[in-house]
């Protein structure tokens, strides 16, 4: 019968911890669920080199991989050292072409390594800066969810979020993204699956959503490939 299980592992949003996958419910005849939490990054470590590390923790040919916001950045790399059933982000980009502008300047102006890291890790702080300024309600129900604090991990995601150098898309990717997120806004998002009133947190609040419809996206052969 385990050879019939899929095994999807889940990875989280910037700073975030396993816990924002803890109303998703699939079947357990089915799926088996794993949680990825965050590694410290080694001293100046690439993306790529911190992707292979996480990929390492894949135990299972054939899995799902599924990333939130930073997290689906960080499962397109892991996807190139690994044999996939299927890959699927949620809240988060393609391309280095998906990222709104405010990213995409503070890329070329250097802004993000003006971040006083060490100064924001409060959970109002961190969460603001995680899930975007524009959701004050929002903020509050993501707070608990944040506990990544290292100042070192957290320099070194945000240096590789506004980074991110991909230019073309993951073949067979799955993205799954609200008409509502302000981090990264749907204006630039191309060939996504739209979940309506979905906000940059659905993963917690849209659950329902995800329960329904994650089955099918993973059992469903894909078309053209």
């Amino acid at each position: 019968m385990d050879q019939n299980i899929t095994h999807i592992y889940f990875v989280p949003g910037l700073a975030a911890n396993k816990e924002i996958f803890k109303n998703i419910q699939l079947s357990e005849e089915i799926f088996k669920i794993h949680f990825l939490e965050w590694l410290l990054p080694d001293e100046k470590e690439s993306l790529q080199s911190y992707a292979k590390r996480m990929a390492n923790r894949v135990e299972e040919e054939n899995s799902v991989l599924i990333g939130v916001s930073f997290g689906g950045v960080v499962v397109q790399e892991m996807s190139l050292f690994l044999n996939l059933k299927k890959l699927i982000i949620i809240s988060s980009v393609k391309t280095k072409n998906e990222l709104p502008l405010r990213l995409v300047l503070a890329r070329k102006t250097l802004a993000y390594k003006l971040v006083p890291t060490r100064l924001v890790l409060s959970a109002s702080d961190l969460t603001k800066f995680a899930i975007g300024p524009k959701t004050k309600k929002r903020l509050e129900i993501y707070q608990e969810y944040l506990s990544v604090r290292d100042a070192h991990y957290l320099d070194w995601a945000i240096e590789n979020m506004v980074c991110w150098d991909r230019k073309i898309a993951v073949d067979g990717i799955i993205h799954i993204h609200g008409d509502e997120d302000v981090v990264f806004p749907i204006e630039k998002i191309k060939n996504c699956i739209v979940v309506k009133g979905g906000t940059h947190i659905m993963i917690l609040n849209k659950f329902t959503w995800f329960n329904k419809n994650l089955p099918k996206l993973i059992l469903e052969e894909n078309e053209g490939k």
